[in-house]
């Protein structure tokens, strides 16, 4: 395998499946806790404070790419010690995983071309991060 081709599939490798995500602080952080101990609420719950808002978005529209997106919004909010995540909106998005082309010699011979071309389709999470005393 050329390295042209080579370096393009690693690049590839480390896009696909990785989630990233801001946090936005709002009011007053906790301590940070551990990402399994924060909870997903579609309602909020009866009482609760505002700790500030968490993004995270992935590239692709799989289950696997939804339940990164998922932790890394949890992350984001055990960070700034948020045990609560009340969603807001789930948005799918585009973004372009990049090219890479180049010319490999080889034999004697030269040859061009790209070794990959894709957008894919993402998808985009937020939140505000709260703390719910129980």
């Amino acid at each position: 395998m050329n390295k042209t081709v080579l370096i393009a599939l690693t690049g590839l490798a480390l896009m696909v499946g990785c989630a990233t995500g801001t946090h936005i602080v709002t009011g007053t952080p906790h301590p940070k806790i551990k990402p399994t101990q924060v909870v997903l609420y579609q309602i909020p719950p009866a009482k609760y404070e505002i700790i500030g808002i968490v993004n995270a978005s992935t590239p692709g529209m799989r289950q696997r790419n939804m339940d990164d997106v998922v932790n890394q919004l949890k992350k984001q909010a055990a960070d700034i010690g948020a045990n609560g995540i009340i969603l807001g909106s789930v948005v799918p998005g585009t973004e372009s995983l990049g090219t890479a082309s180049g010319t490999a010699y080889g034999g004697g011979r030269a040859y061009f071309g790209s070794a990959f071309s894709s957008t894919s389709t993402g998808i985009q999470l937020s939140g505000q991060a709260v703390f719910v005393d129980h």
